[in-house]
């Protein structure tokens, strides 16, 4: 069953709508709520560029074949997520023919408190007219709001061979520097993403732009490093489930492909619930977990943090002997998570059960949890006292586990 066909509202794509996000605020003309405080991701580009495409895959799970029946967007489109204490924006989808220089838009309204804007860019069509219009919306919105980050997504690229997709990403990005550069504007900072709502490109792509809305983005990689160090881990990843996006790993690079397993994992987990589950509103709770072993000798492990946040790792079979320090070590986790969210609201500091994770998520890093900066000195993972402290503590926890 897709969303289109429930005429209850009863789902959300393809999931309870319980389990997702909320519906799609749809009349929505040039104008935004006063009282509105969360950031603001815009989608522009040209007509049939495929910005209602994105959105519907990624936040809404329709398939990627559905998308080919959409209807072209002829109005400012807003749709609300609000799936965590993390992961809380608004998504406008603005119609390519909507021209922003005529007066009966305001511009200041719209640019004015945008977070991030994602200009999409058809990668199989002649772009020049895009990049054309690309120029003229980063110099206006960059004037009115100097703090946007600007994101060009090069889409559809799933039609193009690896050659084509080096190449047209190599041009786009020099033509539009220099169209900036001749317009004045040679300090803003683009970024570039290579997408097809037909892979994980999309996803991952999309991760990027929201970890730059999150400010305790730091704090979350540094508390993912801590487990990975000491728990035998190869790669940490903190998934929002509904849309696939990772909103924090690790500090080591990010491979294409465990990034994949990640995201088919969470869709084995969800599917199974669904059917053997006893919940109706959802299939994600509080006692989700699973192990799941590949042929490679790896192992992928998931574990709920709320209802909507769940870590998943990926480590090697050998790394499973030592289950219960793995156990411990997320509790810890989990709790500096929880702890993180009573920094953000300013409430008292609380003990996580762990010294290392208590130090970065409590006073000593208040000024850095509001402005997203960590010190190098809070985040000193490779200070010996600090990993003594943790297998100290986890050895503890293992032995009272091995006593029960």
């Amino acid at each position: 069953m897709s969303f289109e066909d429930d005429p209850t509202g009863t789902y959300v794509g393809s999931f309870p709508k319980g389990f997702g996000y909320g519906p799609e605020e749809t009349e929505i003309e040039g104008a935004t709520n006063p009282g509105e405080e969360k950031p603001r991701i815009l989608l522009m580009g040209l007509r049939r560029s495929g910005k209602s495409s994105i959105q519907k895959v990624v936040f809404h799970k329709v398939s990627p074949n559905e998308t080919l029946f959409l209807e072209s967007t002829n109005k400012i489109v807003k749709d609300d997520i609000s799936n965590s204490s993390f992961v809380q924006f608004q998504i406008w989808d603005i119609p390519g023919q909507i021209d922003f220089f005529d007066a009966a838009f305001d511009s200041e309204d719209i640019f004015g408190g945008c977070g991030a804007l994602i200009f999409v860019i058809d990668a199989q069509d002649d772009y020049m007219e895009a990049l054309s219009r690309l120029q003229m919306v980063v110099t206006r919105a960059h004037k009115i709001n100097e703090n946007i980050k600007f994101e060009v997504f090069i889409h559809k690229v799933d039609g193009l061979s690896d050659d084509n997709k080096i190449e047209t990403q190599r041009d786009i990005l020099q033509r539009a520097t220099d169209e900036l550069a001749d317009a004045g504007m040679d300090n803003i900072r683009l970024s570039f993403h290579l997408t097809s709502i037909y892979d994980h490109s999309i996803f991952e792509a999309f991760s990027k732009v929201v970890q730059k809305l999150i400010p305790q983005l730091a704090i979350l990689e540094n508390l993912l490093d801590i487990v990975i160090s000491n728990s035998k881990i190869e790669k940490a990843f903190l998934f929002d489930v509904v849309s696939k996006i990772y909103i924090a790993t690790d500090s080591s690079p990010v491979d294409m492909q465990c990034y994949e397993l990640c995201c088919d994992m969470i869709d084995v987990v969800i599917d199974m619930s669904c059917i053997y589950g006893a919940r109706d509103d959802g299939a994600f709770d509080n006692e989700s977990a699973a192990f799941i072993k590949l042929n490679s000798s790896t192992v992928l492990f998931l574990r709920e943090v709320n209802r909507h946040l769940a870590l998943l790792c990926i480590l090697r079979e050998d790394g499973c002997e030592n289950r219960g320090i793995i156990e411990y070590n997320f509790k810890c986790f989990r709790s500096a998570i929880q702890e993180v969210f009573v920094a953000r609201n300013k409430q008292a500091n609380k003990s996580t059960g762990h010294p290392q994770m208590d130090h970065l998520v409590n006073g000593q890093i208040d000024g850095t949890l509001d402005s997203g900066i960590s010190s190098q000195s809070n985040g000193m993972l490779g200070a010996a006292g600090g990993h003594s402290f943790l297998n100290g503590s986890v050895r503890r926890a293992d032995d009272d586990d091995d006593d029960d």
